[in-house]
């Protein structure tokens, strides 16, 4: 009954008579999540996850669970109920919380994090434990699965939450993100340190048993991790649990790398409107002006300049019409002479320009790719996450070349950008009435909930 594969088969059926399991979305030996809504006239999407309690003690395992339920922290997820029920004559406990849209488990089998979305993620995992720890509880058990992402935030899952410094005896050590003590039923805050240093080798290698060599001082963790994070994950993963760093010295370990994820541009100062203090001797200048140009205007009319005779060494043209053509005679072409000299000559007419003129265009965007990553891996942005790149078009619209101009903090969504671009197609520039090659910055503005694009033409 534990079993993955028999959870899913529990769909449909309603916990406790008013939350009914309306998808499966993952589980493990002992416990599974689905889709659920809450009771009343306005229901509302919701998680539950569901524990088999066989191997442990139930009265407590549920005392637990409700003092977990009444945590509060923005950066944990939100539990509304605890409870127990019977299904197919089988206990089981249940806890209803916040629906998440995606966590870090879905995102590491696809690519590894790049340095700045882990400076995103650990901040929020930092203030989430020192709000547990300071009321007296652990997490107990922080892996990629239990870091969640709700719409714009990342979030611990808070139903893992136990007392401090507590010994259960049925607790046995999982893998490489739980502490070494825990294989004693030891749970205590060094432990969530010791998982902190997991998840950060985890999240940038996809490696987590690299955690144990390095932890061990066999080899060491690999030199491709970056700074700050792996003097971090290094002071986390020491063996003796008094020898670990704080949450405190995490946080100040991060404070030269501010955050890699740009945030919004804030908009410029506007500058306060000037009060001036206006002094007559600032109009002396403007009057003195003013009546020289009055007393010019006065003089031009009383005494009007004389017209300039016209020069007669200059050439004006006029077009002559030739007399009617004899007969058998084929008719002259209409000419160009000299007019005489001193008489006003006949201007030529102004025509509009054939349309066999050239012209010159700037040249547009014809076809515009915007990059469509998984959904997955769009859930992990935090922020805005920008990209530009410089594509060289040649005459025919096609991109030749493309290079980043800024690849923004994601090397993942970089990629995603210059593949975009690279498929973008141009009405070219006409010069003379001949098409051109041209150069165009394209932007990428990659968020959460939306990706946009948008072009410029640069002259090279």
């Amino acid at each position: 009954m534990s079993k993955p594969e028999s959870w899913k088969s529990w769909e449909g059926r309603v916990i406790d008579g008013k939350f009914p399991l309306r998808q499966f979305l993952g589980g493990s030996d002992h416990s599974a999540v689905f889709l659920t809504e809450t009771p009343g006239p306005q229901p509302a999407e919701a998680a539950i996850k569901l524990i088999d309690p066989k191997t442990a003690d139930l009265d407590r395992e549920l005392a637990r669970l409700r003092a977990a339920a009444t945590l509060s922290h923005p950066n944990l997820m939100h539990t509304t109920e605890a409870g127990r029920a019977q299904v197919s004559g089988s206990p089981v406990l249940y806890v209803v919380m916040e629906c998440a849209d995606d966590n870090l488990a879905q995102i590491l089998p696809q690519r590894a994090l790049e340095p700045g979305e882990v400076g995103d993620l650990l901040p929020p995992v930092i203030d989430a434990l020192s709000y547990l720890h300071g009321r007296g509880f652990v997490h107990g058990r922080i892996t990629p699965s239990n870091v969640l992402a709700v719409g714009n935030q990342l979030k611990l899952s808070a139903d893992n939450a136990h007392s401090a410094q507590t010994t259960d005896s049925t607790r046995r050590r999982i893998d490489a993100y739980d502490a070494p003590e825990t294989a004693a039923g030891i749970v205590t805050a060094e432990g969530d340190i010791w998982s902190v240093g997991a998840l950060l080798v985890a999240a940038l290698t996809q490696n987590v048993a690299l955690v144990e060599d390095g932890s061990a001082s066999k080899t060491g963790l690999p030199q491709n991790i970056p700074e700050p994070f792996r003097g971090i994950a290094r002071e986390c993963l020491h063996l003796d649990p008094k020898r670990r760093c704080s949450l405190a010295q995490i946080r100040a370990r991060l404070q030269p790398t501010g955050r890699s994820v740009p945030a919004e541009p804030e908009p410029a100062p506007v500058e306060p409107a000037r009060h001036y203090r206006y002094s007559w001797r600032m109009f002396v200048p403007i009057a003195v002006l003013i009546v020289i140009g009055l007393a010019a205007g006065l003089f031009r009319l009383i005494f009007p300049p004389k017209p300039k005779p016209a020069r007669s060494e200059e050439v004006q043209f006029q077009v002559v019409v030739p007399e009617a053509p004899k007969a058998d005679t084929p008719p002259p072409a209409t000419q160009i002479a000299p007019a005489p000299t001193g008489k006003p000559a006949a201007q030529p007419a102004v025509s509009a320009p054939p349309a066999s003129a050239k012209v010159n265009t700037p040249g547009a965007v014809l076809h515009q790719v915007v990059p469509d990553p998984p959904k997955n891996a769009q859930n992990t942005i935090t922020g805005t996450i920008k990209v530009v790149v410089h594509v060289q078009v040649d005459s025919s619209g096609k991109v030749t070349a493309a290079k980043f101009k800024s690849s923004g903090s994601s090397r993942y969504f970089a990629n995603q950008a210059m593949k975009a671009a690279e498929r973008w197609e141009f009405t070219p520039p006409q010069v003379d009435g001949q098409p051109t090659a041209s150069n165009w910055l394209l932007q990428f503005r990659f968020k959460r909930t939306s990706i946009q694009a948008s072009s410029q033409r640069v002259s090279r």
